[in-house]
């Protein structure tokens, strides 16, 4: 049902927690099944430079934002507004249909990070 890349994201979450010091702090929710997602970033130069997640919800929904967390890391803002759900269902390798929700959370917490960071500038 879910590939091994995903499972491991799920039983060993990269970047799970929070960063006292953020320069910026979102949050993202699907209303449909409830999932919560929360990344917390420090910003530099125009670079995630550290970057912390947490996920309320199932199993797909930690996975990517585990793997998400680890895409970002040292990316340009510029590079990260092209990130798609697709990419991230790539990068679990795979998603069940049902839960291609889970990517979307993922990249709408994301796109949320941007704008918060582009708008405080």
């Amino acid at each position: 049902m879910y590939s091994e890349t995903l499972l491991d994201h799920f039983h060993r979450p990269r970047n799970a927690g929070e960063i006292a010091n953020a320069t910026v702090v979102v949050e993202a929710s699907n209303p449909v099944c409830g999932d919560l997602m929360k990344l917390w970033a420090v910003v530099r130069g125009g670079k995630i430079q550290e970057v912390k997640f947490k996920a309320a919800g199932c199993v797909p929904s930690v996975a990517c934002g585990s793997w998400l967390t680890e895409a970002i890391l040292s990316k340009s803002l510029d590079e990260l507004s092209a990130l798609t759900p697709d990419e991230v269902i790539n990068g679990v390798d795979g998603l069940p249909p049902a839960s291609n929700h889970a990517a979307a959370l993922a990249v709408d917490t994301l796109k949320r990070l941007l704008e918060h960071v582009r708008n405080s500038v």
